[in-house]
């Protein structure tokens, strides 16, 4: 039996109904994986011994967990040097609640190192390529686990979202990623990159897994401190129920302003018009802070970055450079400076500089102001509509290194993602179509349509998701060709 890209749901009333074992299930998918992910890169390592023993409501099914999440006894290394012989000694609150509902762990997903990047490039581990086309990036920063699924590998995955780095690589790899709001999925065990931003969520086939997953990983967990007080419960049979009739639909005109690819413009385009069809209203309104999300992420963010990745210096924990020294300083010069990439390197010494004394009023302050007036942008707009729709970033997949001399050029491609991450909201990325890309126009890449929802209304957000799925009836095309 082909069991990939087989959704989670489909797997667990295959195996209730004693069409497959839990074990074969297992098996496949790990043969499946050693077979075909040499040539795609999406796993860092293999848990060959992760098969899940407790017979509970998830039977086994295996799923993949970005390099970020912390498993007991197993490596989990930030797809860094720094951490590269790195075993926890915990296990993160979200593997804990998929592995005790009976998930099995396939293993570790490559990233962009500590999640920072859009395409898997400052991985320190290896190459990671889209299945839909391996000459081309999966997006990032969770870049295997969107190639993961997209592969067929695993029915799903989990990844991070900071300012985009699910819903970017699930569009560009043509699965479903789902973030939900801040606070709902617990941090715990997760490496922190920005506390403030970062969010737990999932790579799927189906809005319909991206929900069921939802109700096992979110509520409240103690040993976290932004984990929300009480646990949320999306009713699928509901969901399942409802259409686009009278759903009220916001187009912000700041998302299709220049810099949005034409071959992407249109897409998008059709599949909005595909909205009104099905009943959606369509309202046209402004976000006027939008301009100003990318500046103030680049602040907050890397400020953030600059305190979490300093306690990797090496001595407690961590790369420890064999390059002589002479006192404290140098420990700390060759440690990080062997130990960290580019990436993290930019972005803390970015982050110490508006942090420090003299500049924290004119640039860390100054961005915390406008991520204010971008959460008041976004509540005065859900008090007339449902939804906010548009694309999730301006271009198809990008060819391998083509950006990756031009970090700037790197950061504008969340230009989409990031307004959203700075108000905790929840949102989604669903397939739509394929485009041309700009430098090979006989070669059709997956486009992607973002949702977003008022913070804290995962259902109505995952109800209208569901609603498009169906109605575009795209699952068939998200099958790779060539895998």
């Amino acid at each position: 039996m082909n069991l990939a890209h087989k959704s989670v749901l489909e797997l667990k009333e295959l195996i209730e109904n004693k069409e497959v074992t839990s074990r074969e299930v297992w098996d496949y998918f790990l043969t499946r994986t050693k077979q075909l992910d040499d040539n795609i890169g999406s796993f860092n390592s293999l848990s060959e011994g992760g098969f899940n023993e407790s017979n509970d409501e998830l039977c086994w099914i295996p799923f993949g967990i970005k390099d970020i999440y912390c498993e007991k006894g197993i490596s989990t290394t930030g797809a860094s040097k720094m951490l590269a012989e790195y075993v926890p000694p915990y296990e993160s609150t979200i593997t804990k609640k998929l592995k005790t509902a009976g998930m099995s762990s396939l293993g570790k997903c490559n990233m962009d190192e500590f999640a920072m990047g859009s395409s898997w490039e400052n991985s320190k581990t290896k190459v990671t390529k889209n299945p839909h086309g391996t000459n081309r990036i999966p997006g990032g920063s969770s870049s295997g686990s969107a190639a993961a699924v997209a592969a067929g590998l695993v029915p799903a995955a989990l990844g991070t979202d900071t300012g985009g780095s699910i819903r970017q690589p699930a569009s560009m790899c043509w699965v479903v990623g789902f973030k939900p709001s801040y606070g709902r999925n617990s941090r715990f065990g997760i490496m922190p990159m920005a506390s403030s931003l970062d969010t737990p969520g999932t790579f799927t086939n189906t809005v319909e897994d991206a929900a069921y997953l939802y109700n096992i990983m979110n509520g409240h967990d103690e040993l976290e401190s932004s984990s929300l007080e009480w646990k949320d419960t999306i009713n699928i049979s509901d969901m399942k129920k409802q259409n686009m009739s009278g759903v009220r639909v916001w187009v912000p005109k700041e998302y299709f302003e220049e810099g949005l690819d034409a071959w992407v413009r249109e897409k998008i385009t059709q599949t909005i018009d595909h909205m009104k069809a099905e009943g959606a209203e369509i309202v046209d309104i402004s976000l006027p802070m939008t301009k100003y999300a990318i500046a103030s992420y680049y602040i907050i963010c890397p400020a953030e970055v600059s305190t979490n990745l300093a306690r990797l210096d090496g001595i407690r924990y961590g790369h420890n450079s064999d390059t002589p020294n002479n006192g404290v300083d140098e420990i700390y010069l060759h440690n990080r400076g062997e130990g960290l990439g580019n990436e993290p390197k930019r972005r803390s010494i970015l982050g110490s500089y508006v942090l420090s004394a003299g500049f924290y009023d004119a640039y860390y302050k100054k961005a915390a102001q406008v991520r204010t007036l971008i959460i008041e942008d976004f509540k005065k707009a859900f008090e007339s509509v449902d939804v906010i729709v548009g694309p999730v970033a301006p271009s198809v997949a990008w060819e391998i290194w083509k950006l990756t001399n031009d970090p700037l050029k790197m950061y504008l491609e969340d230009a989409y993602t990031i307004p959203a991450s700075l108000a905790g909201l929840p949102g989604i990325s669903i397939p739509c179509g394929f485009a041309q890309s700009e430098d090979d126009v006989a070669e059709s890449l997956p486009v992607w349509f973002q949702i977003l929802g008022p913070r804290l209304w995962e259902a109505k957000l995952l109800s209208v998701a569901h609603s498009l799925e169906q109605s575009l009836g795209l699952r068939e095309s998200m099958i790779p060709k060539n895998i």
